[in-house]
């Protein structure tokens, strides 16, 4: 893939990222690689391959039956782990509690499941499970004896605690979850982190490679960052007012950089992880809402209406990545490409709003054929100009490859191998072996394919980047 098809990994630079394809195309920050829309998002468990059988009627083993509950535990709270800690902290009023509670569930399910089976509807078992948990935890506090009453009526319908009463506020668990975590007590870097953490329920190895960070660095933001929170006494509530302003772009860039772990997984047997871009797109058309009059908020939206509009044709059958050049466009969601334009038009000229242009332009081309290189790469251009980031310099190379040819983004590309940040990136190698293909330096090619799939945690990238250093192998 290129850089072009990926989605972009850092949000501080708001970069979108290259892929390992020769032509692939520029996605907001990663270049074209497309989020998911279906359901699809991670394997049930119900969904788990039965085991063979020894006899015509013998049933699976003990051992393999609880696996397969291990798994399905597994799957469900990372899908649902996120409403299940803001659905908690809603009771709590403490982030931090909530997520403990909320992993008090995940082993409540580990130790129960395997041996009665998996319940019909896994994600209301563990919800129930940590909301009865926070409901104690209430009650046993005397500080909370005023909620006691309230919080007690019902297992199932928790009211929320009471909100400002202007007219545009948020009644929802996961925009609170998120507007608590993005408070300005916390560094950027930290109110991201948390927000990936809790929201996206990325570990902290996902959440270290968006950022191109050690994983010791990140891991101390979110546990400082959850300390930070509960000794401020932070309310767990939506912002309104000029506060809510000031806090609304370190609220885009989470929901950014959710999306982009869900458009491209940076680790797993998946490309996609189709519940996240769906969070995300969800929550950027609650903020549209939510702040009408704000065009970045507009800028966010297009860009993730256009980059979903892609989805279903971003992988095989397999799950195998696709290629922008390969895709079939007449998939493409056209519901949610005029949902994109009409989001461009409202979004000004930030970060988002250029990214967002960029994707307009894949979308407007029919054929791959039609792509308008040269205004893709101006778009770069001026994406640099606002916020420089190497990453964003590699997708702005990969579209001048396209518009001028490989010789002359290879000069780009080449002065970005000294870049610290970039040491472990593997769409650096990745773009690199791409236009040393197309110059026909096959050998050169061939070590930098390889390379790039050392340096991948994605195991559907590292097959086609595998794939890609076999095509330019020497000739024995």
């Amino acid at each position: 893939m290129t850089d072009e098809e990926r989605a972009p990994e850092r949000t501080q630079d708001r970069t979108p990222e290259p892929s390992t394809g020769a032509t692939a195309e520029p996605s907001a920050e990663r270049s074209t690689p497309e989020p998911s829309t279906g359901p699809t998002a991670e394997p049930s468990a119900e969904r788990s391959t039965p085991e063979p059988s020894t006899g015509p009627t013998a049933e699976p083993s003990a051992e393999r039956a609880a696996e397969r509950a291990t798994r399905a535990v597994e799957t469900v709270f990372r899908i649902e782990s996120a409403r299940i800690i803001a659905g908690v902290a809603r009771i709590v009023l403490d982030v931090g509690i909530a997520e403990e509670i909320a992993q008090d569930a995940l082993v409540a399910a580990l130790e129960r499941w395997p041996g009665t089976g998996v319940p019909e509807r896994p994600g209301a078992w563990l919800m129930a499970t940590a909301k009865h948990r926070a409901i104690d935890l209430v009650r046993r506090k005397e500080t909370y004896a005023r909620k006691l009453a309230e919080v007690g009526r019902t297992l199932e319908d928790v009211p929320p605690p009471p909100e400002p009463s202007e007219r545009d506020d948020i009644d929802d668990d996961l925009l609170r979850l998120i507007f608590t975590a993005c408070h300005p007590v916390l560094s950027t870097e930290a109110r991201v982190a948390l927000t990936l953490r809790l929201l996206g329920g990325l570990t902290t190895e996902e959440i270290a490679r968006a950022f191109l960070a050690p994983e010791a660095t990140v891991a101390q933001r979110v546990v400082r960052a959850k300390r930070t929170l509960a000794k401020a006494g932070v309310p767990y509530e939506v912002p309104y007012g000029e506060d809510r302003a000031v806090r609304l772009s370190s609220v885009l860039e989470v929901i950014y950089l959710i999306f982009n772990e869900g458009y491209a997984a940076t680790a797993g047997d998946d490309l996609l992880r189709p519940a996240l871009c769906e969070d995300a797109l969800r929550l950027a058309r609650v903020l549209q809402g939510l702040m009408p009059e704000e065009p970045e908020v507009h800028g966010l939206a297009s860009l993730l209406e256009f980059q979903v509009s892609r989805t279903t044709t971003r992988t095989g059958p397999d799950g195998e990545p696709v290629l922008l050049a390969d895709q079939n466009r007449t998939r493409w969601n056209r519901l949610l490409i005029r949902r994109g334009f009409e989001a461009l038009r409202r979004a000004g000229e930030g970060p988002y709003a250029l990214q967002a242009a960029i994707a307009a332009c894949h979308a407007q081309a029919v054929r791959y054929e039609d792509t308008n290189w040269s205004t893709i790469a101006s778009l770069y251009a001026r994406l640099m100009a606002l916020t420089p980031s190497p990453v964003i310099e590699l997708n702005r190379a990969v579209a001048i490859s396209m518009s001028q040819g490989p010789a002359a983004a290879l000069l780009i590309v080449d002065a970005l191998t000294a870049d610290p940040s970039l040491k472990t990136y593997h769409l650096l190698p990745s773009v690199r072996a791409d236009l040393l293909t197309r110059l026909g330096r096959t050998t050169e090619a061939h070590a930098e394919f390889t390379h790039a799939a050392s340096l991948t945690r994605n195991a559907r990238e590292r097959e086609l980047l595998l794939a890609r250093a076999q095509e330019t192998a020497p000739e024995a």
